[in-house]
């Protein structure tokens, strides 16, 4: 009886050529990064309203963020759409010829019914909930057989005890109490704030940290990775503030200082557990002995030395100066915490700190005319922050603008003040914008500042730190600051001197903290001066002392240090480490704050005595009053000492001698100048040394739309519930118990359910571990979605799989050879799996060194999953379980070489799997290493490299591939194949191989190799593998060939006449002129459609003739 064909499209292509190596789809769980040049910026389709890439798939996925994406959209939109209906039309017809092929498929089948749908599978029984016997810190006990299934909660259990009370954390010294010949690896924890919980940000951080370390550990060195938290003044201080108030209506005044320092302690308690919690769960391998925590007494002490060191050297210094103030929280803000928002034009915003019912003005430029002081004359100006006029102390013109030469030294007078406005010239002024005139108002605009210090003028402050108008904004004094804008506006309309509004592109400065819009206030505060140890800063780079990666970051660092500018480092809260400076009050004299010449910094208040009776000598003790700063400092400032404090300093402790500096400092890009920059400046003026040789800047963590992690959006994942799983009701039970209010709850509830509609399924830390590794090498923002890591905590459940049956096949009496070296037994493909083997410890270690993880962890997964999984277990089973007993003790030797290097190289990445199986495998003799996380890490050998059994091997993959692919191609069974080679070379090696082609060519009843002399079988269809060897299928006599060429004809008259049709209508009088372009486009993909459909089918016949006539 004769039988129908499957689709044959590969037919439809070069004669099926397909050179590449054979893949099992069935066993490609994920998308993995296989073109390891695609951007770390990968975006994955969401969980929502698109369906996810199928994690069975190996296509690559695409290498653009939305980000970029809407970027390139903004730049090109009108090329794009130009373009839209041209691909429109090729997609159309791209569709046709599928259809056309798929349509041959049906014929050559004899219109055979389509296969009926598999039932769906019973669910699997529920998994036995896991209960952990292990006592804790004990090791845990394998002696049971290896479960039939991953269970990353039972796998992950009792390890990290294991390893913390065994001291594997701790830096191993040598004989002499000194850092191991192999050298050190240290690396300080970012420390993260206290405001929280971590999230997968912290997860990412962690995940590259505790992979070199761990790698590093594995290559012998004495490794140091500490552990501690920062205390995050102003952060965490609000977040208390917000649950007083949720929880109890308290504000911290009704507390006092010391009951909500008290009341920030507990929070910072609970939080700090919650943090080393996760940390542990990540599987962070840090010295638990030296956590650190930036309000430990220690740590204070050493900031009141370094800010009393500085101060005493005048690079720390009091000045009244312009600061970012955030008149809700009523204290000055770092530049990072100041948000620059873009208006497009005229926007009206609610203002947090005004009547919540009112909305204001933002994006417009407001014109309004000085009168010049006895003349009719006046000058106008223009400003976007028409409320700051009431503080103008000059108007400035170009010197040179001859408009208003016979201006220089009048005076303007102000509308409201009765005051006298000089008119200076300043080059400061662009006479080609607006009218040429600029009012300054130094006390509120960085710019104004400038010019009103190099023209002398007066600063007055119309503000007060609520943003209320003071009475030097008379008359409009009690209003709040945007409320005065408005009024201001009214009565220039009523004085007449409005001259007009238009629309202006700006941008205004927000509170990260508070979303209040910052104002410039002039305020006396604490700054460093940076210019000397920012250039010192700068030529540690230059010099090469200290690399930052990627390259990207080390420009920025450029950008920064070249443009440095002096550092507030005082802050108007409660939390925090106090100001060592005291204020020296004399009896009778009047006090004067604003500036340094009353202050003193001092470590204790009888230090700050002795130097303010040294500072005044002339003063009697008994007239002498201290007061200490009610300011604290700059968690920057504390942050920035970070690397050598931890190590004891100021005291000359041990670890300081032995691990400082540090080897690395891992961060993200963006503190790169807020905390990298004054950690290399104040740890180079404090110790005389660059605090770390290398940064690594890696990329921010966004979800899977490209938007930023806030908790407002509800995309803040706690790694715990990627590790153990969440519902998408307890997802939403988090909100509640948050901060947020009652509109962003709703709306982050709203995102999480069509984020997470069934929640986050449990993946484990591994999974989690490697999917966050795998998009990391540096540069673009990370994408990330939770179904990627799902794909991953799949392909664990592969690593285990794949594990436990290598060990069956190894035998419960198996025991691995002394050595590793080569034995001269080896088959072909353990020649091959070794040198494959080779390639990943030389491509791990070296991406690892480069800090590619993205490569190394493409290279991991290569290795176990092609290499070893798909192709070596095949390969090797029918020669394990043959009856040549070298053969079999040869593969077994290879495979457990396989796996226990193979372990090793993923334990840094994946360090819970690895040491669950890599303890089941059998020791050599005289190996006691009692764990995975000590053992030595592989490397490079010369002996495994084999170029030609690689290539002899990769040809045998390609003709299984072959052979698979025409297999797939017709429904045969006990199928004959043929492989032909064209030298006698290439004949003797698949010769050798035939067994292990046969065996891994599913439906292949026969396979018989032919050399250069030997004449095909007629009746044959062939797949081209290389120009030397090719493989054959035997067709001829399974096919009625006549029958399905009629059944082609048919469909190909069909076309033609489809297409004829089409034509005529476009032939048509008037079809050029009268019909819509989208129209015409449509109907042209029609055409080309059925041009398709038409080519294709003639080659199915060409090929049916060929394979009839043969």
């Amino acid at each position: 009886m004769k039988r129908s064909l499957r689709p044959i499209l590969r037919l439809l292509n070069n004669n099926n050529n397909n050179n590449s190596t054979y893949r099992r789809s069935s066993l490609a769980l994920l998308p993995h990064t296989l073109n390891v040049t695609a951007s770390p910026s990968v975006a994955l389709t969401s969980t929502s309203n698109r369906k996810m890439s199928d994690p069975t798939s190996e296509s690559p996925v695409s290498a653009s963020s939305p980000a970029e994406d809407a970027a390139t959209k903004s730049k090109n939109q009108e090329k794009n759409e130009a373009k839209r209906l041209a691909k429109l039309a090729k997609f159309a017809a791209k569709n046709a010829a599928k259809e056309a092929k798929e349509a041959a498929a049906a014929l050559v089948s004899g219109g055979a019914k389509k296969k009926e749908k598999k039932a769906p599978k019973a669910e699997a029984a529920v998994q036995e909930k896991f209960v952990d016997t292990t006592v804790p810190g004990e090791k845990k006990d394998l002696s049971g057989e290896v479960a039939a299934a991953y269970n990353p909660e039972a796998v992950e259990a009792s390890w990290y005890a294991y390893w913390e009370k065994s001291g594997f954390f701790k830096p191993q010294l040598g004989p002499d109490g000194k850092p191991k010949s192999e050298g050190t690896f240290t690396i300080p924890i970012p420390p993260p704030n206290v405001t929280g919980a971590l999230h997968l940000g912290h997860a990412l951080t962690n995940s590259i940290q505790d992979a070199l370390t761990r790698w590093h550990r594995m290559h012998g060195k004495s490794t140091l990775f500490v552990p501690g938290c920062d205390h995050a003044g102003i952060a965490t201080q609000i977040v208390v503030e917000k649950r007083l108030m949720k929880e109890r209506g308290l504000t911290r005044h009704d507390l006092g200082r010391d009951n909500f320092v008290k009341e920030v302690m507990h929070w910072k308690d609970q939080y700090a557990s919650t943090i080393y919690g996760q940390l542990k769960r990540v599987g962070s391998s840090m010295d638990w002995s030296r956590v650190r925590f930036t309000l430990d007494p220690p740590m204070v002490a050493a900031v009141n030395e370094a800010f009393v060191r500085l101060h005493d050297e005048g690079i720390i210094y009091r000045e009244n100066r312009l600061v970012n103030w955030d008149t809700k929280l009523k204290t000055a803000l770092s530049n990072l915490e100041v948000e620059q928002k873009e208006l497009p034009g005229r926007t009206m915003l609610r203002v947090p700190d005004h009547d919540p019912k009112k909305m204001y003005e933002f994006g417009v430029i407001i014109s309004f005319a000085y009168p010049i002081e006895g003349s009719s004359e006046e000058i106008v100006v223009a400003t976007t922050r028409l409320e700051t006029m009431l503080g103008d102390t000059a108007i400035a013109v170009h010197p040179t603008d001859a408009r208003y030469t016979h201006l220089h030294g009048k005076f303007a007078l102000h509308p409201f003040q009765n005051r006298r406005v000089p008119i200076i010239p300043d080059a400061y002024v662009d006479p080609e914008f607006g009218t040429g005139a600029v009012k300054i108002t130094p006390a509120h605009d960085p710019n104004d500042y400038i010019v009103g210090k190099r023209n002398n003028l007066a600063f007055i402050n119309i503000f007060t730190d609520e943003g209320q108008v003071n009475e030097a904004g008379a008359p409009f004094a009690g209003l709040q600051r945007f409320d005065a804008r408005v009024a201001v506006l009214e009565e220039l309309k009523k004085n007449g001197l409005y001259r007009g509004t238009e629309d202006n592109k700006m941008v205004i400065p927000i509170s990260e903290r508070t979303g209040n819009i910052v104002e410039p206030m002039l305020k006396p505060q604490w700054w460093v001066n940076c210019k000397d140890m920012a250039a010192d800063a700068l030529q540690t780079v230059k010099s090469g002392e200290l690399e930052i990666i990627p390259q990207q970051s080390e420009r920025e660092w450029y950008r920064w240090m070249e443009n440095s500018q002096d550092w507030c480092i005082s802050r108007q809260l409660w939390w925090g480490i106090r100001v060592p400076a005291y204020f020296v009050s004399i009896k009778g004299l009047e006090d004067d704050r604003t500036n340094g010449v009353h202050w003193i910094s001092a470590r204790d208040e009888a230090e700050a005595m002795e130097k303010a009776l040294a500072k005044f000598p002339d003063v009697d003790r008994a007239n002498i009053t201290l007061s200490q700063d009610e300011d604290v400092l700059d968690t920057w400032f504390s942050s920035a000492l970070w690397p050598f404090t931890i190590m004891g300093w100021p005291q000359k402790t041990e670890d300081l001698e032995n691990f400082y500096p540090n080897s690395l400092l891992e961060t993200g890009k963006d503190i790169l100048f807020f905390w990298v920059a004054r950690m290399v400046m104040l740890g180079r003026k404090l110790t005389g040394k660059t605090p770390f040789k290398k940064v690594f800047c890696h990329s921010m963590v966004r979800d899977a739309h490209g938007n930023k992690m806030s908790k407002s959006k509800g995309n803040v994942i706690d790694p715990l519930d990627v590790i153990s799983g969440i519902s998408l009701a307890n997802l939403h039970k988090r909100l509640e118990e948050g901060n947020l209010d009652a509109r962003e709850v709703k709306e982050a509830k709203a995102n999480q359910s069509n984020d997470f509609p069934n929640g986050i399924p449990e993946c484990g830390t591994d999974a989690m571990r490697f999917t966050l590794l795998s998009y990391t090498s540096g540069g673009s923002d990370i994408n990330l979605d939770i179904l990627r890591v799902e794909g991953y905590r799949k392909w664990c459940n592969k690593l285990w799989n794949a594990t436990r049956f290598a060990l069956m096949k190894l035998g419960g009496d198996y025991r691995p050879r002394a050595g590793t070296e080569l034995t001269g037994r080896e088959s072909l493909a353990d020649k091959w799996i070794l040198s494959r083997l080779n390639h990943c410890v030389r491509k791990t270690n070296e991406t690892l060194e480069q800090y590619n993880f993205m490569q190394a962890t493409s290279a991991l997964y290569q290795f176990w999953l092609y290499d070893l999984c798909d192709v070596y277990l095949e390969s090797t089973k029918p020669v394990i379980d043959g009856e040549d007993a070298a053969a079999s003790e040869s593969a077994k030797d290879t495979l457990y070489i396989c796996l226990d290097q193979g372990l090793k190289l993923l334990h840094p990445l994946m360090p819970f799997i690895t040491e669950e199986l890599w303890q089941r495998l059998p020791r050599r003799e005289g190996d006691s290493t009692p764990s995975i996380m000590i053992a030595s890490y592989p490397v490079d050998r010369a002996d495994w490299e084999d170029a030609k059994s690689q290539a002899d091997f990769d040809l045998v993959n390609k003709v299984i591939s072959a052979a698979r692919g025409l297999l797939t191609s017709y429904t045969i069974k006990n199928a004959t194949v043929f492989v032909k080679a064209n030298n006698a070379e290439l004949e003797k090696t698949m010769q050798t191989q035939a067994a292990i082609i046969k065996s891994m060519t599913k439906g292949c009843g026969t396979l018989t190799v032919i050399g250069p002399a030997d004449a095909v079988p007629v009746g044959c269809t062939i797949d081209n593998v290389s120009e030397e060897l090719n493989v054959y299928l035997l067709v001829k006599g399974f096919v009625d060939f006549d029958a399905e060429l009629a059944k082609l004809e048919v469909k190909i008259n069909k076309a033609r006449d489809g297409a004829a049709a089409m034509r005529k209508k476009t032939l048509a009088e008037g079809y050029e002129t009268r019909v819509a372009q989208e129209v015409k486009d449509i109907n042209d993909a029609k055409i080309k459609g059925f041009e398709a459909e038409i080519e294709a089918l003639e080659k199915v016949g060409e090929e049916f003739k060929r394979l009839r006539d043969a």
